[in-house]
């Protein structure tokens, strides 16, 4: 059973920062791309930042670049989401989601809520 769990989100005040954890079981995980994307309230998900199976390249939407950092541990099966002087705009439902790097297979994780307010 494929399984993707997210952690770390919360309240937290503009300009603040949070990191995000995936944690993957049930799949090869050092040969799957990973990647999260967030949903706000009355809005499609988008991608937010995605990175290669080795942590070789990553990619991130413009309006995070600079503030958002995508990083991977396969050693512990797990990605991260470092998030730094965040906005009111950033508030969302954040995903996580692994990607087969043939692209036949995709997962996604449960979200986690993360709200920046004053």
């Amino acid at each position: 059973q494929v399984q993707l769990v997210e952690s770390g989100g919360g309240l937290v005040q503009p300009g603040g920062s949070l990191r995000l954890s995936c944690a993957v079981s049930g799949l090869t995980f050092s040969t799957y791309f990973m990647s999260w994307y967030r949903q706000a309230p009355g809005k499609e998900r988008e991608l937010v930042a995605a990175i290669t199976s080795t942590g070789g390249m990553t990619n991130y939407a413009d309006s995070v670049k600079g503030r958002f950092t995508i990083s991977r541990d396969n050693a512990k099966n797990t990605a991260y989401l470092q998030m730094n002087s965040l906005k009111p705009e950033d508030t969302a439902v954040y995903y996580c989601n692994a990607e087969s790097i043939r692209f036949t297979e995709n997962y996604w994780g449960q979200g986690t809520q993360v709200t920046v307010s004053s």
